[in-house]
């Protein structure tokens, strides 16, 4: 199958679909048993830095699912480790940094990233294209909100109050480190593309946490910047958690495709995000943890909800949960392919 024939491909460009494609966030890892076996040992840094892991990773789903598109496996921290940022991810925790950036010096630390950064990154890809055939593979970034909570905090944050207080209390200071970002997530996305890459999704996690017009001053511009320097012929998605008195912003940012967590419907999403964009989402992942009956209904529901939107790309509201069964996974991705509009 030509790649520009795929589901997912034509649904994030709001072409006619044989059925609706989907795929899962955090799909590469997490529940599969097989990605246990491999990653046995093995931290996680040092997993996003082997081609072979990587691509054995990535394929994994595709394998057990026969999900629409793959998403390489990797982790939004890579390209700041790739800088020379001493970072790590603790089990259990998160990426930790050991300096965290709170003053105009700290932005020293933040270098540009080139792509002799990252031979890893586009060794993996260019296996990946040759394995997959017609399935697309997306690249992903970690947006510059996300990744500057991670160097502002230290590490993970509930509430993040020091990101908060920089942005409101130091303005200058946030969008220098908020552009510096920026080049390094859009020379990350560039060198996935290059490499192969067919779509890109920006992981905005944490931007749920503030208001839209803070969104409009702080971040906009800079998430405006990405979206426009990626070639136009590669579909872009754009997705956060919580984001849901975001989306219409969100819709203003450049991306193709708004992601959705679960808490807002798709057909509300449709009214909020505005003409002119595709849907991916939006079942709660939590919901995979029920009985099938429930995840059954509910798929059901977000098919037909998902039929508001210009395209539907469908998903879980975020990543799936490492206690999830496999099978529900299967079930579902046999389910939406049989009931989704086509």
């Amino acid at each position: 199958m030509n790649l520009a024939d795929s589901a997912f491909l034509r649904a994030c460009r709001r072409q006619p679909v044989p059925h609706t494609p989907v795929w899962y966030m955090r799909q590469a890892g997490r529940s599969l048993p097989e990605y246990l076996k491999v990653r046995e040992g093995v931290p996680m840094l040092t997993a996003c830095a082997t081609p072979e892991l990587i691509v054995e990773i990535t394929m994994q789903p595709v394998r057990r699912y026969g999900v629409d598109a793959a998403i390489f496996f990797s982790d939004i921290v890579v390209p700041l480790k790739a800088i020379g940022v001493d970072l790590d991810i603790k089990p259990g925790v998160g990426p930790v940094v050991a300096q965290p950036i709170r003053d105009a010096a700290g932005l020293d630390a933040l270098r540009p990233l080139e792509p002799g950064d990252l031979p890893y990154v586009t060794e993996a890809i260019q296996a990946l294209v040759g394995e997959l055939g017609g399935t697309p593979l997306i690249g992903f970034a970690g947006a510059p909100f996300t990744l500057g909570s991670y160097l502002i905090e230290g590490g993970p944050s509930k509430n993040h109050d020091r990101t908060k207080a920089m942005m409101y209390g130091e303005p200058e200071l946030w969008h220098a480190l908020m552009g510096r970002l920026t080049d390094i997530v859009l020379a990350h996305l560039r060198i996935q593309v290059a490499a192969g890459a067919s779509a890109i999704q920006l992981f905005d996690s944490w931007v749920g946490a503030v208001a839209p017009a803070e969104y409009r001053e702080f971040i906009l511009p800079h998430t405006r910047r990405i979206f426009e320097g990626i070639q136009p012929d590669v579909p872009r998605i754009h997705f956060g958690v919580g984001t849901g008195e975001l989306l219409g912003v969100l819709g203003e940012a450049g991306a193709d495709v708004v992601g959705v967590d679960w808490r807002v419907p798709l057909d509300e999403a449709a009214r909020r995000v505005g003409p002119g964009k595709a849907l991916q989402g939006n079942l709660d992942p939590a919901i995979l943890l029920a009985p099938w009956e429930v995840v059954e209904r509910k798929a059901l529901e977000i098919l037909r909800r998902g039929e508001s939107a210009e395209g539907h790309v469908f998903n879980l509201g975020h990543g799936v949960l490492p206690s999830t069964d496999p099978d529900q996974l299967k079930r579902l991705t046999d389910l939406v392919h049989e009931h989704g509009r086509g």
